[in-house]
């Protein structure tokens, strides 16, 4: 029985995956600090297969890493946004924790090593169809780390240990640990909702998007590859046919969600702007996804409809939560006594 840590692991994607590797009969231990709680990894606590570890990637013992076979690193700061509220933290969680774990797993003696990035390294892409070694325009302090850990981990490949990035496009779909601040399920929330989805930037601005399983079915997939097709290689993981402006995927949305309003706004702070090529990873490792970003608006309409995931939910914004958790933060030191409420 092979034994997969998953940094990150109780994340948005992290618990899918760990969902699709306990049913595939690995042992799985996951890694993670649980800001957002024990919600999304609930239903695998009584698995005899899996085992948390509370702790966080810049600070954890390298003897939980004895006997692992793959890491997974989803550990993060998620968003530019996000990214912004504590640079500093950023930089110390997504670029130098990355790199610890990457380093302290070749020290460890594991095999192989994937580290999740994205495909927002382009930033404000200067082209399309950007392949794994066109050049890139971070515009985020969340993409520049990315790139930053990349460019620090590839070197790390070697006969002893396997490395691979994947870079994700835009994900989309429901999760354990749901999230409405990505372009999908955020417009599909608000067009359930409001009735209403805001456009900014004119809304022709480029975005890869790949719905959330066939991210996992992406890392899994690279987990079994043949070492020497994946090691120290970079792959994008989405596809070609899922590329789509900003304001296609508004048209989406309310293709599935009738009556809503579609308000353009010709100004974006963000200035993201990338279509990008998925060839490499169809081409070498048979990569195809299975899922439409239409599905992806239905599963989550369905979803808010049954009640199953709660769109008020501090936690599915993750800037929202992270800026609750710092207040709270500020206020439990102002009125605790001696480190007590009561």
């Amino acid at each position: 029985m092979r034994t997969i840590l998953i940094a990150g692991g109780a994340g948005y994607i992290g618990s899918v995956i760990v969902g699709e590797l306990l049913k595939m009969g690995y042992q799985v231990k996951v890694l993670d600090r649980v800001f957002f709680g024990f919600q999304a990894i609930e239903p695998y606590k009584n698995e005899p297969n899996f085992e948390l570890i509370q702790d966080d990637i810049r600070f954890f013992n390298e003897k939980v890493l004895r006997g692992v076979d793959t890491v997974i690193d989803l550990a993060g700061i998620s968003n530019d946004p996000s990214c912004d509220l504590e640079p500093r933290a950023t930089t110390d969680i997504n670029h130098r924790g990355c790199v610890r774990v990457a380093k302290l797993a070749k020290k460890m003696g594991v095999e192989r090593y994937i580290f999740a990035s994205s495909c927002s390294v382009f930033g404000d892409a200067k082209s399309e169809k950007l392949t794994e070694d066109a050049p890139t325009y971070p515009v985020s302090l969340y993409a520049k780390a990315k790139l930053a850990a990349e460019k620090d981990i590839l070197p790390l490949a070697d006969d002893n240990l396997c490395v691979t990035v994947l870079r994700n496009a835009t994900v989309y779909g429901l999760s354990p640990r749901m999230r409405f601040d990505l372009v999908v399920n955020m417009m599909t929330m608000r067009a359930w909702k409001n009735r209403k989805i805001h456009v900014l930037g004119g809304g022709k601005q480029w975005r890869p998007n790949v719905h959330i399983k066939d991210v996992a079915k992406a890392f899994i997939l690279v987990m079994g590859a043949d070492k020497a097709k994946v090691n120290g290689k970079i792959f994008h993981v989405g596809s070609n046919e899922q590329n789509h402006q900003v304001l296609q995927i508004a048209n989406m949305v309310r293709d599935v969600i009738p009556y809503v309003e579609v308000e353009v706004v010709p100004e974006d702070p963000d200035k993201r702007n990338y279509n990008v090529c998925f060839d490499e990873i169809r081409d070498v490792l048979g990569y195809q996804v299975e899922r439409t970003v239409h599905e992806g608006i239905v599963e989550v309409r369905q979803a808010l409809e049954s009640g199953i995931i709660d769109p008020e939910d501090v936690r599915t914004v993750t800037l929202k939560y992270y800026e609750y958790l710092l207040k709270a933060e500020r206020i439990l030191k102002e009125v605790s006594y001696k480190g007590r409420i009561f």
